[in-house]
């Protein structure tokens, strides 16, 4: 059963698929998913996100049908291409793959009454991942640093092949290359985290997207959403705070050589100790104004948002 035969019914699943480049993945993908959800017998619809593809896969995504295709004038990532398909799914429960079919769709109803357990998202883990040695080595010790900053606790934050409910992108917006981290900033908000072992397939077709530079951005946001999560709200007190322990310290620092200065107890002719008292005031003055204007470009970012990517056009094949 789908939309199709039952458009009347409210849309209990939304299949969110970002694919890039992935022409002759896409197709099986679809299949397979489709055959998985008319089993389950409830009103469903699939959202495949085109992030800028430069090969034929909008051109295969097109021909299919029912389907809605979300697509970008331009390769924006995969942190962008789900939250279009969030934004756009109409779905109670979204569920997410990757595009290039090393997900398996046979999981999702596993996943789904894994959620029933009173759950508000389920994540895939992948415990016998099909990749690389280079690309299991390079996320066991992303996953140590993700530990360290951001502390999920589930052990495959990588993994795309997860659940949610709707509710838990009512207030959450994406960025960079944060859906890594998605299901730690749920954790923060009070959501229930599940984790469910998935299988994981060899990719068949097309080439990675993984590389050097996703990883260095990855590492760059699980530092955004570190600060992001501890101070979000008062960026004041990180910036602030350090502030005044720097200007103090130059302050105590002064003071101490102006005593022993004017009691003749020490020479600062040549010494190099005014000059870091001076150093660290006004670096304790110039954290203290970034920690204001922190404060101010969080109201702004409060009252008014944007979105970091451009659709080109939408097509529902219904």
């Amino acid at each position: 059963m789908n939309q199709t035969t039952e458009n009347k019914l409210p849309v209990a699943h939304s299949i969110i698929i970002p694919a890039y480049n992935e022409e002759d993945a896409v197709v099986p993908l679809y299949r397979e998913i489709k055959v998985v959800m008319d089993r389950l017998g409830q009103p469903y619809e699939v959202i495949f996100v085109d992030d800028g593809s430069t090969d034929r896969t909008f051109e295969r995504l097109s021909a299919l049908s029912p389907i809605k295709i979300i697509r970008f004038r331009k390769n924006f990532g995969q942190t962008a291409a789900l939250d279009a398909g969030f934004k756009h799914a109409q779905g109670k429960i979204f569920i997410t793959l990757d595009g290039d079919g090393q997900n398996d769709p046979a999981d999702i109803p596993r996943l789904l009454e894994k959620l029933d357990e009173g759950y508000d998202i389920v994540s895939g883990w992948r415990k016998n991942r099909k990749d690389t040695f280079s690309k299991r080595f390079i996320s066991r010790g992303a996953n140590v640093l993700r530990k360290f900053f951001v502390a999920d606790h589930i052990r495959d934050s990588g993994c795309t092949l997860k659940v949610y409910r709707r509710e838990c992108f009512d207030e959450l917006d994406l960025f960079g290359e944060i859906h890594r981290f998605i299901p730690a900033m749920l954790a923060w908000k009070g959501f229930k985290i599940g984790e469910l072992d998935v299988n994981h397939r060899q990719r068949t077709t097309g080439r990675t997207k993984y590389n050097w530079k996703r990883m260095v951005k990855g590492f760059v946001d699980m530092i955004s959403v570190w600060f992001w999560r501890k101070y979000s709200s008062r960026p004041l007190h990180l910036f602030g705070g350090f502030g005044v322990l720097l200007g103090g310290a130059g302050l105590l620092l002064g003071l101490y050589l102006a005593i022993m200065r004017i009691f003749k107890l020490l020479s600062l002719q040549n010494s190099i100790w005014p000059l870091v008292s001076v150093f660290l005031i006004l670096a304790g003055i110039q954290l203290f104004i970034s920690g204001l204007l922190g404060d101010i470009a969080i109201k702004t970012y409060y009252n008014g948002k944007r979105s970091v990517y451009t659709i080109r056009d939408i097509t529902d094949n219904s």
